[in-house]
């Protein structure tokens, strides 16, 4: 593998510290497992955000890409096991950084319902447990950007028969996000401490071509 290319959006709606951009770029670079991490900030604006990650994958040509976006009120790193062909962020009262919000509409008219990342996200998540890092698998991305970038990776991959895989990860507020009087009582996560636990994740996106079958358990319901 010659890269793994680490998405991170920009700061949106509420949120004006975006984790998974700082968390893209301490580890812009890295050497992981001998394969170097390449970051990208992403547009946090439907349709924009996947054109933006696709080009990154065509300029950098890595074998993985791993998209980061932030959660608030989760307490661990969610990776996220199914991105689904749908938009809603009215139910968010959210519209992206274009000014957008979309209802009802799906990411591809001609796609199916959903895509199941192509990561192996039990491997992450026991990796990141192992080593002290807070984290479990998710079966809900949300209607918004996240998911929809999700989605759309996943479509535009299946289309063109790569063998690229892909998933989404999603991480805690920051602590001066949590700090915010609309926050107060919402569980937060630092920077060093998500960056070691996506440090550790994607050293199994490289190790691991197939996902570890192994049971791991989780109380995180949806």
């Amino acid at each position: 593998m010659k890269s793994v290319l680490l998405t991170g959006f920009e700061a949106f709606g509420n949120t004006p510290v975006n984790p998974a951009e700082h968390v893209a770029r301490h580890l812009d670079g890295e050497l992981i497992e001998g394969v170097k991490v390449v970051s990208r900030i992403i547009p946090n604006s439907f349709f924009v955000c996947i054109d933006a990650v696709r080009e990154a994958l065509s300029e950098t040509g890595s074998g993985a890409a791993i998209m980061m976006g932030e959660y608030g009120g989760r307490a661990t790193i969610t990776v996220e096991r199914i991105a689904q062909n749908f938009n809603d962020s009215t139910r968010y009262e959210l519209k992206d950084n274009a000014g957008v919000s979309l209802q009802g509409q799906p990411t591809a008219p001609d796609g199916p319902l959903a895509y199941q990342s192509t990561l192996p996200i039990r491997a992450m998540v026991k990796a990141m447990r192992d080593g002290g890092i807070p984290a479990d698998i998710s079966d809900a991305a949300g209607t918004f950007c996240c998911n929809h970038l999700f989605y759309g990776i996943q479509h535009h991959l299946a289309v063109i028969k790569s063998k690229v895989r892909a998933g989404c990860v999603h991480l805690p507020h920051l602590p001066e996000v949590a700090a915010l009087e609309d926050n107060l009582g919402a569980p937060s996560m630092s920077v060093e401490t998500a960056a070691e636990g996506m440090r550790l994740a994607i050293a199994e996106v490289i190790k691991h071509p197939q996902d570890i079958d192994l049971p791991i358990s989780g109380r995180l319901q949806i």
